[in-house]
């Protein structure tokens, strides 16, 4: 089964990861190739920052635009990884390992697979 991380965290909040932020990208790098040898990893990138953000909405065949990220929260999506797992608790195993959890959210979601 394949199943989505979905980081989230403040802005400015990796400024109080133990170790700082190149401890953190430090962390991400060794986190991404332990993924990558355990063969679990699907796919995995990190987003621009919510500044660069445009949300769109169709109402009544009219598209409107806005600046910014859909919702606004204090938590923003930061990036995924896109797991392969052969069940929930193994995700949310390797999920629990992304070192965003040490000061924001992971949230993990299994992924609908249309073509099977």
């Amino acid at each position: 089964m394949q199943f989505m991380a979905l980081i989230y965290s403040a802005d400015g909040a990796e400024q109080n990861y133990p170790g700082g932020p190149e401890k953190m990208m430090a962390d991400y790098y060794a986190y991404t190739e332990e993924v990558k040898k355990a063969g679990v990893m699907v796919a995995g990138d990190a987003l621009q920052p919510t500044s660069t953000a445009t949300s769109i909405r169709e109402r009544d065949g009219k598209a409107s635009l806005t600046d910014g990220p859909f919702a606004e929260t204090k938590e923003q999506l930061g990036g995924y990884y896109l797991l392969e797992c052969k069940d929930l608790d193994e995700a949310i195993k390797w999920a629990g390992k992304i070192p965003t959890a040490k000061y924001g959210t992971i949230e993990v979601r299994p992924v609908m697979i249309w073509d099977q």
